[in-house]
C-alpha cells in the first residue's frame, strides 16, 4: 500500500513540474466544413494528430470561433513552430497561410 501511495506522490510531483513549462496558445484559423469535429480531415486531424507533435500537449478545436487552443511545453516548442505545424495540415494559422499541397490534399467540404 505504501508504494502505490508513494507511485501516485511521485505522479502528482512530476505533473505539477510539467505544468510549470505549459504555456497556451490560440490561433485563428479558417474552418468550412459543418460538421468539422467529425470530419476526419480537418477536426479531427488538428485534434488528434497535432497532439503528437513535439511539445503539444493538448489541442481544442472551436469551430464556431474558428480558433485552435493549443497547450504546449514552451520548453520543447513556440508558438512561431506551431503555426507552421497547422499550416503543414492544410489550414491557416493566424497570419501563417496554409500550405498548399496540404490544402489540395483536404476533403472538399473543408475547402472553401
Amino acid at each position: 500500500m505504501k508504494v502505490i501511495f508513494a507511485l501516485l506522490f511521485l505522479f502528482m510531483i512530476s505533473n505539477s513540474i510539467h505544468a510549470k513549462d505549459a504555456d497556451t496558445l490560440v490561433i485563428k484559423t479558417n474552418i468550412y466544413c459543418d460538421h468539422c469535429k467529425e470530419c476526419e480531415s480537418c477536426g479531427g486531424k488538428i485534434e488528434r494528430d497535432l497532439t503528437f507533435d513535439k511539445g503539444i500537449e493538448a489541442v481544442q478545436l472551436d469551430e464556431k470561433a474558428m480558433t485552435i487552443k493549443v497547450t504546449y511545453n514552451s520548453k520543447k516548442t513556440n508558438p512561431e513552430a506551431i503555426r507552421q505545424l497547422i499550416s503543414k495540415y492544410g489550414f491557416d494559422a493566424d497570419e501563417v497561410k496554409a500550405d498548399p499541397i496540404a490544402y489540395s490534399k483536404l476533403d472538399e467540404c473543408c475547402k472553401k
